[in-house]
């Protein structure tokens, strides 16, 4: 078996980004990645302008410590004012573009205005540039403000939008179909027929490849039966980048998963030494010549077939789509739990963090407890045949990065 590190290289390894790409508007373009670097066409912000209200003054005029100037004009935001006079003050507002000739801002609760003289009372000796936002002071005109590769949050698309661009370059949405193996398995809403369970990776796995922006095909349950699982194979190979699917890959008489790919494809990758989720197959669906689509088989156990997701397939659909980063980095906590009998194998332990800032472990780490993975706010990375004692420094990779 491959450890957890060597299989998910080898999935990365293997990827074939995709190319294709979409012109999408900014408004619409939340979680895709950005297939071109952009570039401003101006600067940001494009106008010297007051980061408060008050006044617009000369800091010369001011250098009494408590000027009595006349009011010479009022520039609300998005108003161009005229030159500022020598020996006057212009209200002003936040945003709004400083006049020629002012060199300073003055804040409202340093002055006083006297509306029967019109005059203001400047309590303050104001350094030149004082609360002015310079132009280009954030963004210079012609530098690259998103690269290629980077997954578009709230806050890149505000950036985008403060340059002015209304459509963005992205990478097409990735096809995916998925199916679920298993004669016991049974849809929310019909009756459970005695030793049926209700299919809970069919709703797990379509969220989280919504999550990821992906373009989904529900092939639904199919039966226990090698020419079933090949037949969905062939289906799901037609016009999709990859086919994901969840039971089946274990070695027991009604896993037909495992033979089915090798007769539809290849299999490059089959069992993982980690916990849970040890049987994971990786390979192709296709046959020579035709265009293939890559192939992802994750345990059935709802735990195993969460946590390979996570690990494993999530890092590879980034890859898949040409995200920059692709594996969320472990974060230092402190392990407020005892792990005392270690598995030979990389352990994921479900956790989640206390009021102390540690991390507490969910007393029950099987992989059919679908109820650890709502309880926990992500997964301790342990590594294999290490113990862990309260007060132990652990990798921590939260739900927050995992999961978006």
């Amino acid at each position: 078996m491959l450890s957890a590190e060597e299989a998910l290289r080898h999935l990365l390894d293997a990827c074939r980004p995709v190319t294709d790409t979409d012109i999408v508007a900014t408004l619409d373009a939340t979680g895709r990645v950005l297939a071109a670097d952009q570039r401003s066409g101006l600067d940001v912000p494009p106008m010297d302008n007051t980061q408060m209200d008050g006044y617009a003054v000369r800091a010369v005029d001011c250098e009494s410590g408590e000027a009595v100037l006349p009011l010479s004009q009022r520039i609300p935001a998005g108003h161009v004012g005229e030159p500022l006079k020598p020996g006057t003050v212009a209200r002003i507002f936040t945003g709004a573009m400083i006049p020629a000739g002012a060199d300073a801002v003055v804040m409202q609760e340093q002055c006083s205005f006297d509306q029967g003289a019109n005059c203001v009372t400047v309590n303050h000796m104001p350094k030149a540039g004082e609360w002015i936002r310079r132009a280009g002071e954030d963004i210079r005109s012609g530098s690259v403000i998103l690269s290629a590769g980077t997954r578009l949050r709230a806050q890149e698309l505000g950036l985008a939008a403060s340059v002015g661009l209304a459509s963005l370059p992205v990478v097409r949405r990735l096809r995916v179909a998925v199916f679920f193996t298993g004669d016991e398995l049974t849809m929310p809403g019909e009756a459970l027929r005695p030793g049926a369970i209700y299919n809970s990776n069919r709703f797990m796995l379509r969220g989280l490849l919504q999550q990821l922006g992906c373009e989904i095909t529900d092939l639904g349950n199919v039966p226990d039966s090698l020419d079933a699982t090949r037949e969905a194979l062939r289906t799901a190979g037609n016009g999709h980048d990859l086919i994901l699917t969840s039971g089946g890959v274990s070695v027991g008489e009604e896993d037909h998963v495992k033979p089915a790919v090798e007769a539809e494809g290849r299999l490059n990758l089959w069992q993982i030494a980690i916990k849970p989720g040890k049987p994971l197959a990786f390979g192709e669906v296709g046959k020579k010549g035709d265009r293939k689509a890559f192939f992802i088989g994750l345990p059935g156990n709802p735990v195993s077939s969460f946590v390979t997701f996570l690990v494993f397939v999530r890092p590879f659909i980034l890859a898949l789509q040409g995200a920059r980063q692709q594996v969320p980095r472990a974060y230092a906590m402190r392990a407020d739990f005892n792990w005392t009998k270690p598995d030979r194998r990389n352990e994921f332990l479900r956790v989640r963090i206390n009021e102390r800032g540690g991390l507490d472990l969910f007393p029950n780490q099987s992989s059919g407890v679908l109820t650890s993975t709502v309880w926990g706010d992500g997964l301790v990375d342990n590594p294999p045949g290490q113990t862990i004692n309260a007060g132990d420094i652990v990798n921590f990779l939260p739900f927050t990065d995992l999961l978006y």
